[in-house]
């Protein structure tokens, strides 16, 4: 999500010997490989889609038998109050990284992601937007995942981060406000022991994709990527190609809503938009801070996600 300022450190401590505990008594066959196969990277899935052992991010979240295994993992969800999507434990071993990229699709853009160290050494690096921190163990930290970043573990034993996805909550965000306004040292560390924190029922997405993309909403993500974009005529070519389609959508919208009767004629205009597009050159059109092209976030964001190829059945 984008959230202004490449890192944000929240003012907590946990006890990274209570999670170092936790994750050690896992059994090696918790962790899978990364699901893009990148070296070095591999994963315990603590919520997933359903609480099902997978690397998915779509569908309703659960919580693994993992997850149910690390007690202190489930104060710090409580403590953050959130509404808590895809999490996991995140390795990277001895001179792995994480590729430096940008993260634009329609997720990233209504999530955030917290980082808390539990294993880690001082040759851990975070880089983001050309701002490079060391996280130490325990702490909290968010990033700007539009912006360019990438991770390396110089150190010679593997790095682990409880890593937790989230679209917020009214505390977090209260809490992300306060952290972004009163900056790193502004803000008294509060210290979260093991035990302190009242477990109640956890709050876990249902719902994180439409099923198909209002107009109001495409019109929101279009204005986001368009106010990233240079001045200039072709910007204001593909503005006019856009509007176009978001009034396009706005008629199918009032005309199928969420029918799936409605599908063919959504993913049409999607095509006609995309020809259009590319014909237009806004492959060439880069957002200003990440120099991503306007044709590959307009997909990741809008075009992939607003209307899928097809609905699922009714329950």
């Amino acid at each position: 999500m984008k959230l202004g300022m490449p890192l944000v450190k929240l003012p907590r401590q946990y006890c990274a010997d209570t999670l170092a505990r936790e994750v050690a008594a896992l059994p090696k066959s918790a962790w899978l490989p990364h699901p893009g196969r990148i070296p070095g990277n591999d994963a315990v899935p603590l919520i997933t889609p359903a609480g099902q052992i997978t690397n998915g991010f779509a569908g309703p979240m659960a919580p693994t038998e993992a997850l149910e295994q690390c007690p202190y993992i489930k104060e710090i969800l409580a403590d953050l109050g959130a509404v808590w999507g895809r999490s996991r434990l995140m390795g990277l071993a001895p001179g792995a990284i994480v590729p430096e990229h940008v993260d634009v699709g329609y997720y990233w853009r209504t999530h955030i992601r917290i980082h808390i160290p539990v294993v880690t050494n001082p040759q851990v690096a975070f880089s983001c937007d050309k701002e490079t921190v060391h996280m130490a163990p325990g702490e909290c930290w968010l990033f700007d995942s539009f912006c360019l970043h990438d991770v390396r573990n110089g150190g010679d034993q593997k790095r682990v981060h409880l890593v937790l996805d989230t679209v917020g909550g009214e505390k977090l965000w209260a809490m992300i406000a306060d952290a972004k306004r009163s900056g790193r040292d502004g803000q008294p560390i509060q210290h979260i022991a093991p035990g302190s924190v009242p477990v109640a029922p956890l709050a876990f997405e249902q719902v994180n994709l439409p099923t198909i993309m209002s107009v109001w909403e495409v019109r929101c993500h279009i204005d986001f990527l368009l106010d990233q974009c240079p001045a200039g005529p072709d910007r204001d070519a593909v503005a006019a190609r856009l509007e176009q389609f978001a009034n396009a959508w706005g008629a199918l919208w009032a005309q199928y809503g969420t029918r799936s009767s409605g599908i063919a004629v959504y993913r049409q205009l999607i095509d006609a938009a995309q020809r259009d597009l590319r014909a237009m050159g806004a492959r060439r059109i880069l957002l200003a801070n990440n120099q991503v092209p306007l044709d590959r976030a307009l997909t990741e964001l809008i075009f992939m996600v607003a209307a899928p190829d097809s609905l699922p059945a009714a329950a």
